[in-house]
């Protein structure tokens, strides 16, 4: 009995997962069209609404998808008590579960993965800190950049 739910769980599982993926796909793509600034100026208005709303809400029916339920406890630090949320080891998919939770933040990611198909757009829509692997000044400019940001007094989201 249980293999023949792994037949019909795990096609309609990676359906649900395939739609989910495009729909933010879709609000990402919203979000960062025509966008000022292009990542160099804050989102703001509906544009960041519109981010911390669907693409959490998305983030969480994926791992409900999955088969995943996570409970909070405790309060999430707002913006104003924690400019810089650090989260270790941050190496895997359950990252998106710490981003969901707290309001979709910004992240600090490689430049490489802005340009991968999809993701790079939802990645866009979070106004990721870049580090270049090439750059050899890319740590400095990373640090004065997460500076910048947690010094913003609320302009920046809040950096993961």
């Amino acid at each position: 009995q249980s293999v023949l739910q792994g037949i019909i769980l795990i096609p309609l599982r990676a359906t649900c997962l395939i739609i989910l993926l495009l729909l933010a796909w879709l609000f990402a793509s919203i979000v960062t069209f025509c966008q000022p600034g292009r990542g160099s100026v804050p989102l703001k208005g509906w544009r960041r609404r519109m981010i911390q709303i669907t693409l959490s809400g998305l983030t969480h029916i994926a791992f409900f998808v999955l088969g995943f339920q996570v409970k909070v406890k405790g309060k999430v630090a707002s913006l104003q008590e924690a400019p810089i949320f650090v989260a270790a080891p941050h190496s895997s998919f359950f990252d998106a579960i710490i981003c969901a939770l707290t309001g979709m933040p910004s992240i600090v990611s490689r430049a490489e993965n802005l340009s991968t198909p999809v993701f790079g757009t939802i990645l866009s829509s979070l106004q990721p800190v870049a580090v270049s692997r090439h750059d050899p000044d890319s740590r400095k400019k990373t640090v004065a950049e997460i500076t910048k940001r947690a010094l913003s007094r609320g302009q920046w989201p809040q950096v993961i």
